[in-house]
């Protein structure tokens, strides 16, 4: 979804959802040649309907239309996407704004609008989701508990910012941890996720990378604050000690 450069707009879908053909036949002209690509409905069951079978980035709602008004459709749409959504209505009663801010839509439009500040009003809720979106991404590469850390990007660890020097397994074995903290593991369920054995298990090879982790992140290896032995069953990543 980047769109730093202006050819990408042509990879950029805006769904124009209003009863009104003129209207409707206007904002996707005005768009098309800003270079995006338009789809197009005349209700909000058509809108919907669009946006469950095709991949769009922004839409351009018409607060009362048939079928489905604007109000009904963008609640559907929350329960589904963050897509940026542009509200257009000739009522100009403030607390429909109201509503329809409180309800999920990104802005709103009073008619008659200047086309060209729609257009303007699209690419800044484009890019503002895009800077959302490269954010989202960028923090899922990174994973903290405590003051532990693992960039998923580059396959390291860290303790308290210093890495950590670990073997292949027992970063995996790690990262594993991380992603489900607080949950446990049999050591049959560990060899599976990381030596990826289907049917042969080891469990000596198991707590022989849990001892080897132990040693590079606890401050006391036999009195673990992060990686606990839960008797019987297995181990769980729970950290104890204080909060950094």
């Amino acid at each position: 979804m980047q769109i730093a450069a202006e050819g990408a707009k042509s990879h950029m879908n805006i769904l124009v959802a209003d009863d009104e053909n003129d209207i409707r036949n206007l904002i996707k002209m005005s768009l098309e040649e800003n270079g995006y690509t338009v789809l197009t409905a005349q209700n909000g069951k058509e809108a919907w309907d669009i946006l469950m079978t095709q991949n769009v980035h922004l839409a351009i709602l018409d607060v009362m239309m048939p079928v489905m008004d604007g109000f009904n459709l963008i609640r559907k749409i929350r329960e589904h996407s963050t897509i940026p959504v542009i509200f257009l209505t000739a009522r100009t009663d403030e607390m429909d704004k109201v509503l329809g801010l409180g309800l999920g839509a990104d802005d709103y439009l009073a008619k008659p609008f200047s086309v060209a500040e729609l257009v303007a009003r699209v690419g800044a809720q484009l890019r503002r989701n895009n800077e959302y979106l490269a954010t989202k991404e960028k923090a899922s590469i990174t994973i903290t508990y405590g003051s532990l850390s693992i960039d998923k990007e580059k396959c390291c660890a860290y303790k308290n910012g210093e890495p950590i020097e670990l073997g292949a397994k027992e970063y995996k074995l790690l990262l594993h941890f991380m992603e489900h903290p607080e949950r446990v593991f049999t050591k049959r369920q560990l060899y599976k996720a990381v030596w990826e054995e289907e049917h042969y298990f080891d469990d000596n090879t198991v707590m022989v990378h849990i001892s080897r982790i132990r040693n590079r992140i606890e401050d006391d290896p036999h009195k673990p604050k992060y990686l606990k032995t839960i008797r019987g069953i297995g181990y769980k990543l729970h950290y104890t000690g204080e909060k950094p």
